[in-house]
């Protein structure tokens, strides 16, 4: 099985285990896409905006000496969008409804990401 393969597999079980997702992202730390659940012309923008918040969050995190950056959440009157690290070359972000279990979407996501990881 191709990377490419692997990549669309893990964010298919991510889907499978939230239904609720409306969209998952792979994106390099750089901001260009590597995967993307539901293929669109704003693939590259979305990769851009999820490596910019977890950059940024990250930055906000080393200054105030936080620990090590888990998540970056947003989150408008619609919908979140979270981003993860995967590894240090990599970021998942998901995009939910509002009203979606973030203990869940924690768990899966994380567990998730660290899967994105060993593939990357």
């Amino acid at each position: 099985m191709s990377k490419k393969e692997k990549i669309d597999n893990i964010l298919n079980q991510l889907k499978s285990a939230l239904p609720e997702l409306h969209d998952a992202i792979v994106a390099s730390t750089d901001g260009l896409p590597i995967a993307q659940l539901n293929e669109g012309d704003t693939s590259a923008r979305i990769a851009a905006m999820a490596a910019t918040a977890y950059g940024l969050g990250k930055r906000i995190s080393t200054t105030n000496k936080l620990g090590e950056l888990t998540e970056t959440v947003i989150l408008g009157d619609k919908a979140y969008f979270i981003a993860y690290a995967v590894g240090d070359k990599a970021v998942l972000a998901v995009t939910l409804p509002s009203g979606s279990n973030l203990g869940l979407v924690r768990l899966e996501a994380q567990d998730h990401a660290n899967q994105l990881a060993e593939v990357l």
